[in-house]
């Protein structure tokens, strides 16, 4: 069996994991399947033992098993092996460092699980990040509200607080797509996405706790103390299910580039409206018109007219591997993997193909399936040496299905940046190589 290894390659076993008369089985249907892979793995883990009989790292005791350790101290804040420093943010040539803003990518083709670690999560900056010292941050309710407040942040954490998890997706991730632009790997394709826990108080609470006109005020104004002065406006309705102002991600307090020492958090909402270094909440009754949100992160649309506040993140989902930049290394099986997510709830199934979107199988979902958070999905596939274009389809609790390129580029055009949520294909050539590549 294969599996995914740091540099971006698919390592082979010294095995193949199913044989001729196993493949059978497979076709025997789902029970065969079941069979066929365990008496496979039995078979693997039988030849394996002969082949490793002779092999110097079993029989030779490392250095590692002879001698001592290194003692806690040695390092204050844990950190991954050095023999992972390959797996980490990366930035694009051309699309970071521009006129103040930056961007870096999340290594969507190492990542296991759902949860992206803290240190791997995707950046998006307008203006730089800042070390903001909390001791002197300041978060300002105003508005619509029967008494303004000024809250430091221990008057936050003394609140009722929750921790929920979910996922923060850039409204231009994949954007690159819409022009036919094929970047090579998913951290390019897909990498503005992270998913976490965080933890803080619901904005709800501070609502009431302020005396919120739930009559009048229909919307809230969120705005961050970065240089860029980054305003974005969240209907009243959503600020009252599922926003959070939060000051922890992944069981520790936020990262400075991710926002320390207080964020929103907009679950399903595009990343640019979990507004960082929060200081300003603002209840009115009327979008706010920020420039954020009417001059930027609109859709340009086929006729020439701009839609405006497309926040929501729809239902969307990704290969990882095999992936582009990945090799299978030779014939047999492989787990093919990826993430599934939707903006209006959970994710219902995941269908997969081989062949080009022409036949379908539904994936297996992982626990837990959480509403706007991140899904892992796995399904077997034998790979029998044949060109193969790899595919997943999303399918939420609404009913949404994710869409071919073409038929968003039948509503939306083609000179769009944003909200890209179409089928990625994955091609697979004879050698094993695989790549980015469009299927209309």
């Amino acid at each position: 069996m294969s599996s995914p290894a740091r540099g971006g390659r698919l390592l082979s076993a010294p095995e193949h994991f199913l044989d001729a008369r196993q493949i059978a089985a497979v076709q025997g249907g789902r029970r065969g399947f079941l069979r066929g892979a365990f008496a496979a793995a039995a078979a693997v883990a039988t030849k394996s033992a002969v082949a490793d009989a002779g092999d110097p790292a079993i029989l030779e005791l490392p250095e590692h098993s002879k001698a001592l350790g290194q003692p806690v101290a040695a390092r204050g804040y844990g950190l991954p092996s050095q023999f992972e420093k390959n797996l980490q943010r990366r930035e694009s040539p051309g699309l970071t460092r521009v006129s103040g803003a930056s961007v870096s990518f999340t290594p969507l083709q190492g990542l296991f699980g759902i949860i992206t670690p803290s240190g791997l999560h995707f950046e998006r900056h307008h203006q730089g990040w800042w070390d903001i010292d909390p001791a002197r941050h300041r978060l300002m309710v105003m508005g619509l509200v029967k008494e303004a407040r000024v809250y430091t942040m221990d008057d936050l954490m003394r609140l009722p607080a929750v921790s929920r998890m979910h996922f923060i997706e850039c409204g231009a991730n994949t954007g690159m797509e819409w022009g036919n632009v094929s970047v090579p790997t998913v951290q390019y394709t897909h990498g503005m996405l992270s998913c976490g826990e965080f933890t803080g108080v619901l904005l709800s609470t501070l609502l009431d706790h302020c005396g919120a006109d739930r009559a009048k005020g229909r919307f809230v104004l969120a705005e961050g103390a970065d240089g860029s002065g980054m305003t974005r406006t969240i209907a009243m309705e959503r600020a009252l299910d599922d926003v959070m102002v939060a000051w922890a991600m992944n069981g520790e307090m936020l990262r400075p580039e991710n926002g320390y020492p207080l964020r929103l958090v907009a679950p399903g909402l595009q990343g640019v409206s979990w507004v960082k270094w929060l200081r300003r909440l603002k209840v009115g009754d009327q979008p706010f018109g920020a420039k954020d949100e009417v001059l930027h992160y609109v859709d340009l649309m086929p006729d020439g007219k701009l839609r405006q506040y497309t926040s929501i993140q729809e239902c969307k989902s990704v290969i990882t591997s095999p992936s582009g930049g990945q090799t299978l290394l030779d014939k047999g099986f492989y787990n093919v993997t990826g993430l599934a997510w939707s903006g209006r709830g959970r994710v219902k199934r995941v269908d997969v193909s081989f062949d080009g979107g022409r036949n379908w199988r539904a994936a297996r979902l992982e626990r837990p399936v959480l509403p706007k958070c991140l899904v892992r999905f796995n399904i077997g596939w034998e790979w029998n040496g044949d060109p193969a274009i790899l595919q997943s389809r999303a399918i939420d609790d609404t009913g949404y299905v994710q869409p071919k390129i073409n038929q968003l580029r039948e509503m939306r055009g083609t000179r769009s940046v944003y909200h890209n949520n179409a089928i990625q294909s994955w091609k697979v050539s004879e050698d094993g190589e695989v790549a980015n590549a469009q299927v209309y």
